[in-house]
Order: C-alpha cells, then structure tokens, then sequence
C-alpha cells in the first residue's frame, strides 16, 4: 500500500513551484520548435474564472511551462530558439491563487524561459515577429480546463455556439486566428494542435514516474470507495469516498465526475446523478480517477453492492477480467489492433476459454485499445490506429452493458507501454473474484 504522506508531501511540493525540473519543459519547447522552423507558436494561457472557481491553467501552458499564472501568453520562436513569457500580476493576486512570489519575481531563472515581459508587450512582439516575415503557428482547438478534454469540449462548442443560429460565435482559439488573420493580412496562420497533440501524446519517463504516483492515489481511493459499499447505502456516499480519499493527501480534484451506474443506469457509462440507494442484487460499476498536479488516471471497477457474486455476475465478470489480463500480456512496442484482437484470443482459448460464446464477441471486449490519458482523461492524440509506441499511456478499457438484465461489466486500467511490454500504472485494486469478495466481505 502506498503512503498517503509521502504523496501529499509530493503534491505540496510540486505546487509550491514547478511540478518538473525546467529542463523537462525546455526539452518540450525545444522539441515544438523543430517543427515550426519557419515561424512562432503563440500558446495562450487560460483567464482568470468567473466568479468564485478556482484558477487552473490550461493543459498546453502548462505543459510548455509549467506556470499556472492568469492571463499569461507565451512564444515559442521556432527561429531563434527561444522563448518568452507574458504576463502581468500583482503580489497580491498571485498569492490570493497561492501562486509562489519566487516563480513571479525568479521566473527565467526558476523557468529556464530564456524572456519574461508584461503581458502589454505580447501584441508589439507580434507585430515585430509579423514584420520579420514569421509563420504563426497556434492551436485551432479548445482550451482544456478541469475536467476537459479538447476534441469532446471543440464539438461540442461547435454545436453550442458557432453552429446555433442564435448564437453564431467562434471559440476563442478560432477569434483569436481571425484577429491575427486581420491584424497582420500578410502573415499565414497554422494550426498548432497537430504538433502539441503529437508530444503530448508521447509521455517522459518525468511524466511516467508522476502518473504512476497519481495511480497509487486513485487505487487508494477505489479502495475507499469499496469499503463504503453495501446495501442500503446511497451512491452519493461511494462517491463522497473517493473524492475524500483523494484530497485528503492533496489532489486538488477529481480526474471527471466520479460514475457509479448501477441497475437501470448500466447503458448510461456517464452517468454521474447518484440517484440510488444501493439493494440486495445490485451489480455495480464505478469509474473514476484522481488529478493531481495536472495529470489524471482513469480507473474502472465492478463489484457486487453485497459482497459476493452470483452466477450470472461472476460470468461476465471473469471473462472482462480474463481479456483486460490477457490485453496487458500482448501490448508492446509496434503492435497493431489487429495483432491484439488474435493474440488475446488464442491466450484465452490456451486458458479454456470458449471464444465462440457471445460475450467474446461483443466489440467492446476486444482489444481494450481506448483513449489516450494523461493531462486530460480523454487526453489529446492522433490517435491510437497505428502501432503503439514507448510512452504512449492509454485506457485498457473491457465493458459491456446488457440492458435486459439491468447489468453491466467494465475493467480498466491506465497502462503505458514500455520498450518491452507494457507497465499497469493503476495496479492494486482487487481485481480478481475472490480478491474482491474477501475485501469486501468486512463492510457492515
């Protein structure tokens, strides 16, 4: 079991300044620079909230920085090799958002970016790079926020506003291209997202080593969230659980809404209400995860409210578990879905398995190739169609619903693929139907 001092020794600390060494985040600039040799890239950083909410930085600036400061922009010069920071703050506001006046008064020297200017300087330094004949480069997609993630959030923001009649406007990433575009007539505007997509999608062995800390939290907490189950409870208090566990060793949040379906809401794999009260019979799935100093995990659990399995649970149950094993065993670098979906297979029939039975065939419990995680839960990507890659950290994701029977089955876990194999950053959880009936068998 992990120590849940030494993580919420971790997490304070990390906040305190950068969570990284400002090597990591020079080697990210250097590694966008390469591909804009011709131009600039222009990262916005997120505004100051509304209201009361807390402050937290966009996932592209802090991944390029590692400063979460309001209103601040940055340029990455693909020419020059160099970088500057904008942003203007009072001491006073920086540490109502518990921002450290080292990182606002030592910014190049604890960033390692090589220029720092108030933010009055960003617009006559794009001017200046305009006049030099530069290529802009930025995102053309969304902004991610807590509990974003970037394609999901551009369609729906399409749909919302630019595609509404009644509405009509453009996200702020495509305004601000059309600001540039008419600012500065003479200078191309490129999207930016392809490039940042693409690095974000390959994690460091600094962010391996962080993920794997946020996974030992989110474990923990699912352990809580178990102990808190049994009937007659309600699932307000299994999420209540988990998101206790998580910030009472510093987690500043949750990864997403904490799911519980369970009965009538098992086609709902969203679904978030906690609307009922635990009873006899119940099967139920839980997924959610952790965010701690901006990286998440994605978890997802099946177990009985009462402790123990019947027939038809421990059935559907044991051949999610026996794929989502035998997926972890084939993943490695260069191999395809394809590849997957046969090698599990005959992995399963070796085991004595009866592959030609329905449940094998449900597409959901095929590969366990899912989304991508990492800054978001959904976390930017080109992709997982082609080969996997070192670095890559995905969802194994099993499930399937059967609507008819008011249940459902979902095992997952975040792994990452090493040069090897792959590494279950989410290890720990009772798993298995005997492991999870002996845990569970002390709830009162």
């Amino acid at each position: 079991m992990s120590d849940p001092n030494k993580i919420s020794e971790t997490a304070n600390e990390a906040c305190s300044l950068l969570l990284f060494d400002k090597s990591e985040y020079a080697s990210r600039r250097a590694s966008l620079m390469e591909k804009i040799p011709d131009g600039a890239a222009i990262i916005l950083g997120a505004a100051s909230p509304l209201g009361y909410a807390e402050f937290v930085q966009n996932n592209d600036m802090m991944y390029f920085s590692g400063v979460e400061i309001p209103n601040a922009s940055m340029i990455i010069d693909g020419k020059t090799k160099t970088s500057t920071l904008f942003f203007t703050i009072t001491d006073r506001s920086a540490r109502n958002e518990g921002i450290n006046l080292k990182l606002v008064h030592n910014t190049v020297d604890i960033t390692g970016i090589e220029t720092v200017l108030p933010i009055d300087q960003f617009t006559p330094t794009l001017s200046r790079l305009a006049n030099s004949g530069y290529v802009f480069y930025t995102s053309f997609k969304p902004e991610e926020l807590a509990r974003e993630c970037s394609a999901e959030k551009f369609r729906f923001l399409q749909n919302a506003t630019t595609l509404n009649i009644w509405d009509g406007r453009l996200i702020r990433e495509l305004q601000f291209v059309k600001n540039l575009r008419e600012r500065f007539p003479s200078v191309t505007v490129r999207d930016a997202s392809p490039f940042i997509w693409g690095l974000r999608s390959i994690k460091s062995p600094a962010e391996i080593a962080h993920l794997r800390r946020v996974g030992q939290l989110s474990v923990e907490a699912h352990k809580a969230m178990m102990k808190a189950t049994r009937v007659g409870v309600p699932e307000y208090e299994m999420a209540a659980a988990f998101e206790y566990a998580c910030k009472k060793v510093g987690a500043r949040d949750v990864a997403y809404n904490t799911i519980i379906s369970s009965a009538e809401n098992h086609p709902y794999l969203h679904y978030y209400r906690y609307d009922r009260i635990l009873k006899t019979g119940d099967f139920i799935v839980v997924d959610a995860g952790a965010k701690l100093n901006n990286y998440v995990v994605d978890i997802s659990a099946s177990y009985p409210a009462d402790g123990k399995f019947t027939p038809r649970q421990r059935e559907i149950y044991e051949v999610a578990y026996a794929i989502q094993e035998a997926c972890k065993k084939v993943y490695r670098p260069g191999i395809e879905a394809k590849e997957i979906q046969i090698q599990v297979k005959e992995i399963l029939k070796n085991e004595g398995f009866d592959i030609e039975k329905d449940l094998f065939k449900i597409p959901t419990m095929q590969t366990g190739l899912s989304h991508n995680v990492g800054m978001a839960v959904h976390d930017v990507s080109p992709g997982l169609r082609g080969p996997l890659r070192p670095g890559m950290v995905f969802a194994c994701d099993i499930y399937a619903v059967f609507p008819d029977e008011d249940l459902g089955v979902r095992v997952e876990d975040t792994v990452v693929i090493t040069e090897n194999g792959c590494e279950n950053l989410t290890a720990g959880l009772p798993r298995t139907i005997e492991e999870i009936e002996e845990f569970m068998k002390n709830n009162d």
